[in-house]
């Protein structure tokens, strides 16, 4: 296989993790961009923000940003890459969604809201625990009282783990042309660090390899990162559908109100 590098010539640096080259083929068709995954999204942030302002958090290419500001919602996005924000306006909805270049961690937008949310999984993007605890912090400084903070991720699939083994394939999809698409994530259960590698071969032997770093926490890991900043649990489920977290879920939403 020859491995098409992470970055090209147009890609900054700056973008991280999400420079051109992956911005360009992130809103392919199926997964994520599937009415039947973002619809109860948006359904469920509508009900949430009752009417008032939201910011999210990595707002990305505005997969849920454009369609619930498509809703009615003011909605407000704070994004890394350039290259991502940059397709927002694109979207049905989206020239309506103000866009703000900077770190989740860090960057303040003026006024208050009713809802900060982020989903997709990113705040696993953060690799360190201090990081984590800063976006909680940062997503509190930007609710009004009673406001809500609404986290999506997945749970690790250590239960997977057999002794000796630290990889759990997660997607093994053949395009049906003698090609396909493989990703499998790598735990460190000491350090919580694990990271995704993504493999994409076609049909004539090329392909591209990627690695993304991790950092996973459980939920009462969250709780706590909550409570330092002053937000306390008011919803846990297993997925939008607003069903009850068990053992056997692989995420949770999980939504914090502001003291």
């Amino acid at each position: 296989m020859t491995e098409t590098p992470d970055a090209g010539p147009a890609d900054d640096p700056a973008d991280g993790w999400f420079p051109e080259s992956v911005a360009a083929t992130y809103d392919g068709p199926g997964g994520a961009n599937d009415a039947a995954v973002v619809e109860p999204m948006v359904d469920v942030l509508v009900d949430l923000a009752a009417g008032g302002p939201v910011l999210e958090l990595a707002v990305g290419t505005g997969r849920i940003a454009a369609p619930l500001a498509g809703r009615g919602v003011p909605v407000t996005g704070i994004e890394l890459s350039r290259a991502m924000a940059a397709r927002i306006a694109d979207k049905p909805g989206g020239a309506a969604v103000e866009v703000v270049i900077g770190d989740m961690t860090s960057t303040r937008v003026p006024g208050e809201f009713s809802v900060v949310y982020l989903v997709f999984n990113t705040i696993s993007n953060v690799t360190s625990q201090d990081g984590q605890v800063a976006v909680f912090v940062n997503a509190a400084a930007h609710l009004r009282p009673g406001g809500l903070f609404l986290v999506e991720v997945g749970l690790p699939s250590l239960r997977r783990l057999p002794p000796g083994q630290d990889v759990v394939p997660f997607a093994v999809v053949p395009d049906g042309e003698g090609g396909g698409y493989v990703g499998f994530d790598q735990f460190d259960v000491v350090t919580q660090q694990f990271t995704s590698t993504h493999v994409t071969v076609t049909a004539d032997g090329t392909g591209q390899f990627r690695r993304i770093p991790f950092r996973y926490a459980w939920p009462a890991e969250m709780d706590l990162m909550a409570r330092i900043a002053g937000l306390r649990l008011r919803h846990r489920w297993s997925d939008w559908d607003r069903s009850p977290l068990t053992a056997d879920s692989t995420t949770h939403v999980s939504v914090w109100e502001k003291l």
